[in-house]
């Protein structure tokens, strides 16, 4: 047995715009300042949480960062039958002091072309403006490449199959980084 003392931990549930992810917040950190997504089972390996998350069989993928936890369902499983046992269970594990990711976790490397300026006012763009909101409805984005005026980034977490994701992404994203950045064109997102 562990000669740890079990911490009490508090986990909220909040809806997130892609009707297939849950956000599960949790009111100690997680994985401060970093995220990691899984997929899919194979890829969870280096979480702990996320192996065990994928025991449930609707579980479909999960994303986790700061002090949440993204879960994605499969689309024949129902939020109100399954939101409450996944809470609880996510709960445990915390309170457990079970480790969330394994120490030297380092997701796969995006290929990133040189820092040049432009890359270094779409990143400033995306770390100011964008990420904090997506943040907030459980997901995240990341910069992938910038070449001849296509910005492409990196959807995760509630971000990955949303309905949502491809007018936020056009609307407000592309929007955005048009008027702050006159050398983007254009800009694209690959779900992970």
């Amino acid at each position: 047995m562990d000669d740890r003392k079990k911490q009490a931990v508090e986990v909220y549930t909040e809806m997130t715009p892609n009707p297939e992810t849950m956000k599960f917040v949790a009111d100690i950190p997680l994985f401060a300042g970093r995220s990691a997504d899984f997929p899919d089972e194979e890829t969870a390996k280096a979480s702990p949480l996320a192996t065990e998350l994928f025991g449930f069989p609707f579980v479909k993928g999960v994303f986790i960062m700061n002090n949440f936890v993204t879960v994605t369902k499969t689309p024949d499983a129902n939020w109100t039958e399954i939101t409450g046992s996944l809470r609880q269970f996510i709960k445990q594990f915390l309170e457990q002091g079970k480790p969330v990711v394994e120490e030297g976790y380092q997701p796969k490397a995006a290929s990133v072309e040189s820092e040049d300026a432009v890359v270094a006012r779409i990143k400033e763009m995306l770390e100011q403006y964008v990420k904090p909101a997506v943040e907030m409805d459980g997901g995240a984005i990341e910069f992938k490449s910038f070449h001849d005026g296509r910005v492409e980034l990196m959807l995760q977490g509630s971000c990955s199959g949303c309905p949502s994701s491809m007018i936020t992404l056009k609307a407000g994203i592309e929007g955005l980084l048009k008027r702050m950045v006159p050398e983007v064109k254009e800009v694209v997102a690959e779900a992970m």
